[in-house]
């Protein structure tokens, strides 16, 4: 996401590479490819009008120090007007309510339903709530299936009425379940239609006066750029909504929706969807997503999705196994696991900075792990648990059973060997360590 933008701002910025001091002719020079860039994106074109406009008015009214180049400080005076633009700071989601009830508006398509389900998926697992999805959408056909199949995937309820075609009915209904059954958080799908209309405005207009709800979430697809500022005011006008959360953020969007939507609308954005998985939803942090844009990585973003999948005593019991060289492929295909929840691999090396752009143009495969996986779950018990056992004649056993070569079979084993050694080498006691001997003179 934002690669383009992110290649145009870096160009930009550039013009003031080697400049002695910013001065009004070539801030307006960069600020000028500014502006294009933001164009290019789909951002709106006052938004972005506004936006260059404040960067200038900061620029110019900035005193350079000796230690900082030009170009520096307009990376930063950039970075901190998108943040700002963005919406400053992270926008809590608000659950007050007993039930706290949230309601799903937008267009068709615009995955509010797979949005439900990811919503539902953190509050659970990691708010430690007890939520219960309800099917609201009596229109589109398999929807109230695909939610429930969405709630068997993270065991979570879903509440359906067969025949009942009033969602106002199906939602109170579902809010007296919920008080009566002790769940905390009910999270209404309502239907949405392929462009707005009266009715679909009137019939959540009375869902939202039914129910009171403490959050009124607008789900809007990033990859329709302008269409979905304009979609959100529609809504905005209709419904008042509390944040707005950007779905297909890893697909191959420009990003105009992300920097304008805060200003058009004035509501935050509270989430971003990452991909298909039911885990691949963040929490909207503007900042970071300033880093990204201008190709400084994410790694706070990147530690706290580690942390999620983090055990504090499988890491100590690896680290014991490393010491005594007892590291083997049950370990490492545990690893592997582990690597492949924390989600999108591209994502994640994104994340790093300096590496977003050096791998923008490899096509990293989501399966580069499958051989891996194919060769160690075609080896037996034994064979994984003491890698020195394997010989000629086992591995051409495994190489069949996996559907893999010899030759791959003889990498993966000699990658292992070496990474155990690496391993091995960085855990061992360092000379004047806490762990090393202490000599003491007699």
């Amino acid at each position: 996401m934002f690669e383009n933008l992110s290649d145009r701002l870096e160009r930009s910025l550039k013009l003031l590479k080697g400049e002695g001091k910013i001065t009004e002719l070539n801030v307006a020079e960069t600020l000028k490819d500014i502006r294009r860039a933001l164009l290019d994106a789909d951002v709106n074109y006052k938004v972005a009008r506004q936006f260059t406009d404040t960067v200038r008015e900061k620029a110019l009214g900035q005193n350079v120090l000796k230690a900082v180049k030009p170009g520096q400080l307009m990376v930063k005076i950039v970075h901190d007007e998108l943040a700002r633009l963005m919406g400053g700071t992270a926008a809590e989601i608000q659950l007050k309510g007993s039930p706290a009830v949230i309601l799903m508006a937008g267009l068709q398509g615009s995955g509010k339903t797979t949005f439900s389900g990811k919503l539902a998926n953190l509050l659970k697992n990691k708010k430690g709530k007890h939520p219960l999805l309800v099917a609201c959408d009596v229109y589109r056909p398999a929807a109230i299936e695909q939610l429930q199949v969405l709630g068997q995937q993270i065991g979570v309820p879903v509440y359906s009425e067969t025949g009942q075609a009033d969602p106002v009915a199906i939602a109170l209904h579902a809010v007296a379940e919920a008080r009566q059954k002790g769940y905390d958080v009910v999270i209404v799908d309502t239907a949405g239609r392929l462009a707005i209309d009266e009715q679909m405005m009137q019939e959540i207009t009375a869902v939202k006066k039914a129910l009171q709800p403490d959050e009124i979430l607008f789900v809007v697809d990033s990859m329709t750029g302008q269409d979905a500022v304009n979609t959100a005011r529609e809504f905005n006008e209709q419904l008042n909504f509390n944040g707005v959360v950007l779905t297909k953020l890893d697909g191959d969007t420009r990003g105009g929706a992300a920097l304008s939507i805060r200003t058009v609308v004035d509501k935050p954005i509270k989430f971003i969807g990452t991909g298909e998985k039911l885990d691949a939803l963040d929490v909207f942090h503007p900042e970071r997503m300033a880093n990204r844009i201008l190709g400084m990585g994410d790694v706070v973003s990147l530690v706290e999705r580690a942390q999620e999948h983090y055990n504090a005593e499988e890491a100590r019991r690896l680290q014991k196994k490393i010491a005594k060289n007892q590291f083997d492929f049950n370990d490492f295909i545990g690893q592997i696991q582990q690597i492949k929840r924390m989600g999108n691999l591209k994502e994640l090396a994104s994340m790093l900075p300096g590496l977003g752009k050096a791998i923008k143009d490899m096509d990293i495969d989501e399966d580069a792990f499958k051989n891996v996986e194919a060769i160690i779950h075609s080896m037996t018990p034994a064979e994984r648990s003491n890698p020195s056992i394997l010989d000629g004649s086992r591995r051409q056993r495994i190489a069949a059973g996996s559907g893999t070569s010899v030759t791959d079979v003889n990498r993966l084993v000699k990658q292992f060997d070496e990474m155990c050694r690496l391993m091995r080498s960085a855990s061992a006691p360092k000379p004047g360590g806490r762990n090393a001997p202490v000599f003491r003179r007699r």
